[in-house]
């Protein structure tokens, strides 16, 4: 999807974080970290089925985090950490999709007054 916006992909992405926007940064990441389809898999010393070929990333979300239950605090934590600079799969988004999405998520929330989330 790139730095294209087709429908309003990323602004309906932003909009369904609003409902983290003010949990405590240290509160996502032990919910990410403790719930996690990819730390499940890190801890057990699992591997996802890759069927035999070279994964993408937009790929490898789709394997590991199609039914992780914390997307949206995954998503939220990347965007609050590493935003513009980030790498990998974060929310079952590849990074090219993360760097998109966060000056809509940026602006979104300086229009809703709660920039920078619930850091404390």
């Amino acid at each position: 999807m790139g730095a294209v916006n087709p429908d309003g992909f990323y602004e309906g992405l932003a909009v369904g974080l609003d409902g983290v926007e003010l949990v405590p940064d240290g509160v996502l990441f032990e919910v990410v970290t403790r719930d996690g389809a990819c730390m499940s898999l890190y801890r057990s010393g699992l591997e996802p089925e890759w069927s035999g070929r070279e994964m993408t990333d937009r790929g490898t979300a789709a394997v590991i985090c199609g039914s992780c239950p914390v997307r949206r605090e995954c998503l939220e934590v990347e965007l609050r950490t590493s935003g513009a600079q980030t790498l990998g799969v974060w929310g079952a988004l590849p990074a090219e999709d993360v760097r998109a999405l966060h000056p809509v998520w940026c602006e979104r929330r300086a229009r809703r007054g709660t920039e920078g989330g619930g850091r404390a």
